[in-house]
Protein backbone atom coordinates (compact mmCIF):
# COMPACT_ATOMS: atom_id res chain seq x y z
CA UNK A 1 0.00 0.00 0.00
CA UNK A 2 2.70 2.64 1.18
CA UNK A 3 5.23 1.47 -1.39
CA UNK A 4 2.91 2.80 -4.27
CA UNK A 5 3.70 6.61 -2.80
CA UNK A 6 7.14 8.07 -4.12
CA UNK A 7 10.01 6.70 -3.35
CA UNK A 8 11.27 10.51 -1.92
CA UNK A 9 8.49 9.69 0.61
CA UNK A 10 10.53 7.14 2.23
CA UNK A 11 13.00 7.52 5.14
CA UNK A 12 16.20 6.11 3.82
CA UNK A 13 17.09 4.18 7.41
CA UNK A 14 13.37 2.93 7.95
CA UNK A 15 12.32 2.88 4.43
CA UNK A 16 8.58 3.67 5.55
CA UNK A 17 6.70 6.76 4.72
CA UNK A 18 8.05 9.96 6.22
CA UNK A 19 6.07 11.69 9.54
CA UNK A 20 8.34 13.79 10.28
CA UNK A 21 10.99 14.47 7.65
CA UNK A 22 13.95 16.35 9.18
CA UNK A 23 17.16 17.65 7.13
CA UNK A 24 20.37 16.14 8.58
CA UNK A 25 23.63 18.67 7.84
CA UNK A 26 24.66 16.53 5.43
CA UNK A 27 21.69 17.57 2.93
CA UNK A 28 19.72 14.22 2.96
CA UNK A 29 16.23 14.19 4.17
CA UNK A 30 15.52 11.41 7.18
CA UNK A 31 12.13 10.84 9.21
CA UNK A 32 12.63 12.41 12.44
CA UNK A 33 12.37 9.14 14.73
CA UNK A 34 14.91 7.23 12.46
CA UNK A 35 17.13 9.68 12.83
CA UNK A 36 17.16 10.38 15.85
CA UNK A 37 17.71 6.66 16.81
CA UNK A 38 20.53 6.59 14.68
CA UNK A 39 22.16 9.80 16.61
CA UNK A 40 21.28 8.35 20.35
CA UNK A 41 23.17 4.78 19.11
CA UNK A 42 26.15 7.24 19.32
CA UNK A 43 26.76 7.63 14.95
CA UNK A 44 28.19 10.37 14.15
CA UNK A 45 28.22 9.89 10.45
CA UNK A 46 25.39 10.85 8.38
CA UNK A 47 23.73 7.46 7.27
CA UNK A 48 23.90 7.70 3.72
CA UNK A 49 27.25 9.89 2.94
CA UNK A 50 29.01 8.44 5.70
CA UNK A 51 30.78 11.98 6.40
CA UNK A 52 31.41 13.11 10.09
CA UNK A 53 28.45 15.17 11.56
CA UNK A 54 29.01 18.26 13.77
CA UNK A 55 28.92 16.74 17.76
CA UNK A 56 25.67 18.04 18.26
CA UNK A 57 23.79 17.43 14.94
CA UNK A 58 20.95 19.32 14.12
CA UNK A 59 17.48 18.59 12.52
CA UNK A 60 15.87 20.63 10.64
CA UNK A 61 11.99 20.30 9.75
CA UNK A 62 11.44 19.85 6.30
CA UNK A 63 8.20 20.98 5.94
CA UNK A 64 8.13 21.36 1.99
CA UNK A 65 8.48 17.19 1.73
CA UNK A 66 5.71 17.11 4.75
CA UNK A 67 3.12 19.22 2.87
CA UNK A 68 3.92 16.95 -0.42
CA UNK A 69 3.15 13.84 1.84
CA UNK A 70 -0.08 15.27 3.48
CA UNK A 71 -1.32 16.50 0.22
CA UNK A 72 -0.67 13.56 -1.58
CA UNK A 73 -3.21 11.52 1.03
CA UNK A 74 -6.35 11.66 -1.11
CA UNK A 75 -5.02 9.63 -4.23
CA UNK A 76 -3.22 7.17 -1.64
CA UNK A 77 -4.79 3.80 -1.43
CA UNK A 78 -5.74 4.00 1.92
CA UNK A 79 -8.77 5.72 0.04
CA UNK A 80 -10.18 2.50 -0.61
CA UNK A 81 -9.47 1.00 3.06
CA UNK A 82 -11.78 0.53 5.30
CA UNK A 83 -12.30 3.65 7.17
CA UNK A 84 -10.63 3.37 10.76
CA UNK A 85 -13.44 4.49 12.68
CA UNK A 86 -15.55 1.18 11.17
CA UNK A 87 -12.52 -1.09 12.42
CA UNK A 88 -12.27 0.29 15.47
CA UNK A 89 -15.73 -0.20 16.48
CA UNK A 90 -15.23 -3.69 16.11
CA UNK A 91 -12.82 -3.33 19.10
CA UNK A 92 -15.15 -1.37 21.52
CA UNK A 93 -18.82 -2.82 20.47
CA UNK A 94 -19.58 -5.24 23.75
CA UNK A 95 -21.51 -7.26 20.99
CA UNK A 96 -18.83 -7.83 19.08
CA UNK A 97 -17.07 -11.62 18.80
CA UNK A 98 -13.36 -12.47 19.52
CA UNK A 99 -12.98 -13.31 15.74
CA UNK A 100 -14.31 -10.07 14.58
CA UNK A 101 -11.97 -8.26 17.40
CA UNK A 102 -9.12 -10.41 15.66
CA UNK A 103 -9.86 -9.89 12.31
CA UNK A 104 -10.11 -5.93 13.29
CA UNK A 105 -6.73 -5.83 15.11
CA UNK A 106 -4.97 -7.62 12.24
CA UNK A 107 -6.30 -5.09 9.17
CA UNK A 108 -5.52 -2.09 11.49
CA UNK A 109 -2.13 -3.59 12.73
CA UNK A 110 -1.54 -4.47 8.62
CA UNK A 111 -2.74 -1.14 7.10
CA UNK A 112 -0.53 0.92 9.71
CA UNK A 113 2.78 -1.10 9.46
CA UNK A 114 4.47 1.27 6.64
CA UNK A 115 1.70 3.96 6.39
CA UNK A 116 2.39 6.90 8.42
CA UNK A 117 -0.65 8.65 6.79
CA UNK A 118 -3.23 6.01 8.18
CA UNK A 119 -1.71 5.78 11.75
CA UNK A 120 -2.74 9.29 11.58
CA UNK A 121 -5.91 8.64 11.43
CA UNK A 122 -6.00 6.11 13.56
CA UNK A 123 -4.57 8.68 16.38
CA UNK A 124 -7.68 10.88 15.59
CA UNK A 125 -9.72 8.34 17.23
CA UNK A 126 -10.10 8.88 21.12
CA UNK A 127 -11.61 5.70 21.36
CA UNK A 128 -8.84 3.33 20.35
CA UNK A 129 -6.12 3.75 22.62
CA UNK A 130 -8.40 2.87 25.68
CA UNK A 131 -9.49 -0.34 23.44
CA UNK A 132 -5.86 -1.56 22.90
CA UNK A 133 -5.11 -1.15 26.51
CA UNK A 134 -8.54 -3.14 27.69
CA UNK A 135 -7.40 -6.06 24.85
CA UNK A 136 -4.28 -6.22 26.79
CA UNK A 137 -5.42 -6.56 30.01
CA UNK A 138 -8.13 -8.71 28.93
CA UNK A 139 -7.64 -11.76 26.50
CA UNK A 140 -4.37 -13.39 25.54
CA UNK A 141 -5.89 -14.13 22.40
CA UNK A 142 -5.71 -10.20 21.32
CA UNK A 143 -2.79 -9.15 23.53
CA UNK A 144 0.13 -10.13 21.32
CA UNK A 145 -1.88 -8.18 18.04
CA UNK A 146 -3.06 -5.15 20.02
CA UNK A 147 0.65 -4.78 21.01
CA UNK A 148 1.95 -4.65 18.13
CA UNK A 149 -0.69 -2.07 17.18
CA UNK A 150 0.42 0.40 19.48
CA UNK A 151 4.02 -0.53 18.04
CA UNK A 152 3.18 0.76 15.07
CA UNK A 153 1.20 3.83 16.30
CA UNK A 154 4.41 4.97 18.12
CA UNK A 155 6.26 5.09 15.52
CA UNK A 156 5.53 8.65 15.21
CA UNK A 157 6.77 10.77 17.14
CA UNK A 158 3.74 12.73 17.71
CA UNK A 159 2.03 9.81 18.70
CA UNK A 160 4.35 8.70 21.44
CA UNK A 161 3.90 11.47 24.12
CA UNK A 162 0.45 10.91 23.31
CA UNK A 163 0.61 7.71 24.37
CA UNK A 164 2.10 8.11 27.04
CA UNK A 165 -0.47 10.17 28.18
CA UNK A 166 -2.92 8.16 27.58
CA UNK A 167 -1.81 5.51 30.28
CA UNK A 168 0.72 3.35 28.16
CA UNK A 169 3.17 3.07 29.71
CA UNK A 170 1.38 2.30 33.43
CA UNK A 171 0.09 -0.94 31.81
CA UNK A 172 3.43 -1.76 30.03
CA UNK A 173 5.50 -1.24 33.55
CA UNK A 174 2.57 -3.85 35.22
CA UNK A 175 2.19 -5.91 32.22
CA UNK A 176 6.12 -6.97 31.94
CA UNK A 177 6.14 -7.28 36.23
CA UNK A 178 3.13 -9.70 36.37
CA UNK A 179 2.79 -11.40 32.81
CA UNK A 180 4.02 -14.95 32.51
CA UNK A 181 7.03 -15.57 29.82
CA UNK A 182 5.60 -14.77 26.22
CA UNK A 183 6.80 -13.41 23.24
CA UNK A 184 4.09 -9.92 24.38
CA UNK A 185 6.47 -9.34 26.92
CA UNK A 186 9.38 -8.57 24.20
CA UNK A 187 6.67 -6.46 22.04
CA UNK A 188 5.96 -4.82 25.28
CA UNK A 189 10.05 -3.94 26.00
CA UNK A 190 10.17 -2.85 22.23
CA UNK A 191 7.52 -0.86 22.47
CA UNK A 192 9.18 1.02 25.45
CA UNK A 193 12.08 1.73 23.39
CA UNK A 194 10.17 2.88 20.74
CA UNK A 195 8.60 5.54 23.33
CA UNK A 196 12.41 6.19 24.27
CA UNK A 197 13.01 7.66 21.25
CA UNK A 198 11.92 10.98 22.85
CA UNK A 199 13.52 13.05 25.79
CA UNK A 200 10.58 13.79 27.45
CA UNK A 201 9.64 10.19 27.57
CA UNK A 202 12.53 9.09 28.58
CA UNK A 203 12.83 11.02 31.87
CA UNK A 204 9.04 10.29 32.43
CA UNK A 205 9.67 6.45 31.79
CA UNK A 206 12.66 6.63 34.01
CA UNK A 207 10.51 8.30 36.82
CA UNK A 208 7.67 6.29 36.64
CA UNK A 209 8.07 3.84 39.17
CA UNK A 210 9.40 0.25 39.09
CA UNK A 211 9.63 0.88 34.98
CA UNK A 212 13.42 0.59 34.97
CA UNK A 213 12.70 -1.92 37.56
CA UNK A 214 10.69 -3.93 36.02
CA UNK A 215 12.84 -4.14 32.75
CA UNK A 216 15.72 -5.26 34.84
CA UNK A 217 14.31 -8.06 35.98
CA UNK A 218 13.48 -9.01 32.76
CA UNK A 219 16.95 -8.94 31.66
CA UNK A 220 17.43 -11.04 34.65
CA UNK A 221 14.56 -13.18 34.22
CA UNK A 222 13.65 -13.31 30.79
CA UNK A 223 13.65 -15.58 28.17
CA UNK A 224 15.62 -15.87 24.50
CA UNK A 225 14.17 -11.97 22.73
CA UNK A 226 12.69 -11.13 26.03
CA UNK A 227 16.05 -10.40 27.65
CA UNK A 228 17.22 -8.66 24.21
CA UNK A 229 14.93 -6.37 23.75
CA UNK A 230 14.31 -5.58 27.71
CA UNK A 231 18.02 -4.67 27.42
CA UNK A 232 17.29 -2.47 24.54
CA UNK A 233 14.75 -0.61 26.45
CA UNK A 234 17.30 -0.12 29.11
CA UNK A 235 19.97 1.46 26.88
CA UNK A 236 17.27 3.51 25.16
CA UNK A 237 16.01 5.31 28.52
CA UNK A 238 19.58 4.97 30.23
CA UNK A 239 20.72 7.02 26.93
CA UNK A 240 18.94 9.98 29.30
CA UNK A 241 22.04 10.94 32.18
CA UNK A 242 19.25 10.97 35.04
CA UNK A 243 17.91 7.65 34.73
CA UNK A 244 21.37 6.35 35.00
CA UNK A 245 22.24 6.36 38.82
CA UNK A 246 18.27 4.88 38.91
CA UNK A 247 19.38 1.79 36.84
CA UNK A 248 22.21 1.26 39.23
CA UNK A 249 19.92 1.69 42.13
CA UNK A 250 18.02 -1.00 40.97
CA UNK A 251 20.82 -3.63 40.64
CA UNK A 252 21.01 -3.45 36.77
CA UNK A 253 24.67 -3.23 36.92
CA UNK A 254 25.31 -7.30 38.07
CA UNK A 255 22.38 -8.28 36.24
CA UNK A 256 23.94 -6.95 32.75
CA UNK A 257 27.43 -8.56 33.38
CA UNK A 258 26.15 -11.62 34.09
CA UNK A 259 23.78 -11.37 31.31
CA UNK A 260 26.75 -10.54 29.37
CA UNK A 261 29.27 -12.99 30.68
CA UNK A 262 26.22 -15.57 29.52
CA UNK A 263 26.33 -14.69 26.10
CA UNK A 264 23.64 -11.35 26.13
CA UNK A 265 26.49 -9.08 24.13
CA UNK A 266 23.30 -6.48 24.23
CA UNK A 267 24.18 -6.02 27.99
CA UNK A 268 27.76 -4.69 27.78
CA UNK A 269 26.17 -1.91 25.63
CA UNK A 270 23.93 -0.73 28.80
CA UNK A 271 27.17 -1.19 30.91
CA UNK A 272 29.08 0.94 28.91
CA UNK A 273 26.51 3.67 29.10
CA UNK A 274 26.05 3.35 32.71
CA UNK A 275 29.80 3.46 33.60
CA UNK A 276 30.06 7.12 32.51
CA UNK A 277 28.39 7.95 35.62
CA UNK A 278 30.26 7.46 39.20
CA UNK A 279 27.76 5.42 40.73
CA UNK A 280 27.48 2.90 37.36
CA UNK A 281 31.47 2.69 37.45
CA UNK A 282 31.48 2.12 41.04
CA UNK A 283 29.31 -0.87 40.77
CA UNK A 284 31.14 -2.37 37.85
CA UNK A 285 34.54 -2.18 39.42
CA UNK A 286 32.86 -4.29 42.77
CA UNK A 287 31.41 -6.60 40.50
CA UNK A 288 34.07 -9.72 40.63
CA UNK A 289 35.76 -10.28 37.02
CA UNK A 290 34.07 -7.26 35.40
CA UNK A 291 37.50 -6.38 33.38
CA UNK A 292 37.81 -10.51 31.83
CA UNK A 293 34.18 -10.37 30.91
CA UNK A 294 35.03 -6.83 29.11
CA UNK A 295 37.81 -7.90 27.71
CA UNK A 296 35.94 -11.37 25.84
CA UNK A 297 33.77 -8.73 24.27
CA UNK A 298 36.38 -7.15 23.07
CA UNK A 299 38.26 -9.86 21.65
CA UNK A 300 35.32 -11.79 19.81
CA UNK A 301 32.25 -9.28 19.80
CA UNK A 302 30.83 -7.46 17.09
CA UNK A 303 32.28 -3.96 16.32
CA UNK A 304 28.81 -3.02 18.28
CA UNK A 305 29.75 -4.72 21.03
CA UNK A 306 33.18 -3.96 20.47
CA UNK A 307 32.70 -0.18 20.82
CA UNK A 308 30.45 -0.40 24.16
CA UNK A 309 33.06 -2.95 26.12
CA UNK A 310 35.59 -0.16 25.42
CA UNK A 311 33.57 2.60 26.71
CA UNK A 312 32.67 0.75 29.81
CA UNK A 313 36.58 -0.35 30.11
CA UNK A 314 38.06 3.24 29.28
CA UNK A 315 35.87 4.84 32.15
CA UNK A 316 36.55 2.01 34.63
CA UNK A 317 40.66 2.63 34.01
CA UNK A 318 40.73 6.30 33.71
CA UNK A 319 39.21 6.83 36.95
CA UNK A 320 40.12 3.66 38.86
CA UNK A 321 43.93 2.36 39.16
CA UNK A 322 43.05 -1.38 40.68
CA UNK A 323 41.08 -1.40 36.92
CA UNK A 324 43.58 -0.08 34.75
CA UNK A 325 46.08 -2.65 36.72
CA UNK A 326 43.72 -5.65 36.41
CA UNK A 327 43.38 -4.61 32.32
CA UNK A 328 47.04 -4.32 31.78
CA UNK A 329 47.70 -8.03 33.36
CA UNK A 330 44.87 -8.78 31.14
CA UNK A 331 46.68 -7.05 28.26
CA UNK A 332 43.47 -4.99 27.07
CA UNK A 333 44.75 -1.79 28.33
CA UNK A 334 47.26 -0.60 25.59
CA UNK A 335 44.06 -1.64 23.17
CA UNK A 336 41.57 0.50 25.16
CA UNK A 337 44.08 3.83 24.99
CA UNK A 338 45.14 3.21 21.55
CA UNK A 339 41.54 2.94 20.13
CA UNK A 340 38.55 3.94 22.38
CA UNK A 341 38.92 7.34 21.26
CA UNK A 342 38.84 6.53 17.83
CA UNK A 343 35.50 4.33 18.56
CA UNK A 344 33.84 5.76 21.84
CA UNK A 345 30.61 8.40 20.71
CA UNK A 346 31.16 11.83 22.15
Amino acid sequence: MAAQLPEHFKCPISLEIMSDPVILSSGHTFDRSSIQRWLDAGHRTCPITKLPLPEHASLIPNHALRSLISNYAPISPLHHSPHPQTLISALTSPSSPLPSKLDALRLLTRLSRGDSLFRRRLADSPALVPALLACVDDDAALRHRALSLLLNLSLDDDAKVGLVAEGVLARLVAFLAAAPPSDCRAVAATLLTSLAVLDVNKATIGAFPRAIHALVSLVRDGKGRERKEAATALFAVCSFPDNRRRAVECGAVPVLLRSADSGLERSVEVIGVLAKCKEGREQVERFRGCVQILARVLRNGSPRGVQYALMALYSLCSHSEGSALEALRDGVWKFVKGWCTMIMPR
